[in-house]
């Protein structure tokens, strides 16, 4: 039997965020600061909160609706988008509640939340599936951290709404760790955050590449059952469907795909980002669902 195991509510989720086939495809659009940072060709170079809203309103209408999930955010994107009709019925919506960038201490990272989002909050703003990211280093975290505590807390409480949470855990380098330490320590580190996620409760999981298709079947181990999604990370659109087809054929249930379908589609003007999303990012996102579901 599968550790964690989801109730009725949460299967019926899960299926609204995956494929005919069962294997999850949700497209990332919830970055903010990283979604600015590609929508350079404005006229002085700066980005408005409201450039940076209908972007994301286009990106769900010309991408995100030929998905089986996308993944919004509840500062720019949300409510505006479902309440102006332009999420369609047939694609779940997953809310993050993580806010941008991180707090350290003692040289770990910790993210917040959104300021007021809870699962409540997530539920109020039509969301299917709520997700959180946290950093974790499980060289030096277990279940009984800080950060173990926060997974736990926030999976009871999604539970308690009626909620299924997409655990999200990012490895990252420390200071003084060489780029050269670092890769040889990733999959362990990964399939480690995996055990700990595991541990505190977690039912869905969304992690890194760990590097190999070895990597990726020790993952599956770990999670002992608990499905897990390959992210992106912003490699290309190449790279990242090479990666997805060793990881579900070593176990994974998915891929959540953001700046390797979207990176170079995004434009200030309304006319050039719908041509490119149509005829860029779509026939990406079509390659990547072929590679989630091994056709």
């Amino acid at each position: 039997m599968a550790r964690n195991e989801l109730n009725t509510r949460e299967k019926r989720a899960m299926a609204a965020i995956s494929t005919v086939a069962g294997n999850m495809l949700i497209v990332a659009a919830d970055q903010r600061n990283g979604m600015k940072a590609v929508m350079t060709d404005g006229p002085d170079g700066a980005v408005t909160f409201e450039e940076l809203a209908d972007a994301k309103a286009d990106l769900v209408r010309y991408l995100g609706n030929e998905a089986s999930a996308i993944l919004l955010d509840p500062e720019v994107a949300l409510p505006a988008i479902p309440d102006n009709g332009v999420l369609t019925r047939d694609t779940a919506l997953v809310v993050g509640m993580d806010a941008s960038g991180f707090e350290e201490v003692d040289g770990l990272r910790f993210t917040r939340f959104v300021d007021g989002v809870t699962p409540q909050t997530v539920l109020d703003l039509g969301g299917d599936v709520a997700k959180m990211l946290w950093y974790m280093r499980s060289d030096r975290q277990d279940a009984q951290s800080r950060v173990g505590q926060e997974i736990k807390e926030l999976v009871a409480a999604c539970e308690a709404a009626g909620l299924l949470l997409i655990v999200e855990i990012l490895a990252y380098r420390l200071d003084g760790e060489s780029e050269e330490e670092y890769a040889a320590k990733l999959p362990e580190l990964v399939a480690g955050a995996t055990r700990v996620s595991v541990e505190c409760g977690a039912k869905v999981l969304k992690l890194q590449y760990p590097g190999s298709g070895e990597a990726c079947a020790a993952v599956t181990t770990a999670a002992e059952g608990v499905p897990w999604a390959v992210l992106s990370a912003g490699v290309d659109h190449t790279t990242f469907i090479g990666q997805v087809r060793t990881a579900v054929a070593n176990g994974a249930s998915g891929a959540m795909a953001g700046r390797s379908l979207w990176k170079d589609s995004l434009s200030v003007n309304h006319e050039v980002r719908a041509d490119l999303l149509t005829t860029r990012a779509v026939p990406r996102l079509r390659e990547l669902q072929a590679a989630v579901d091994r056709v």
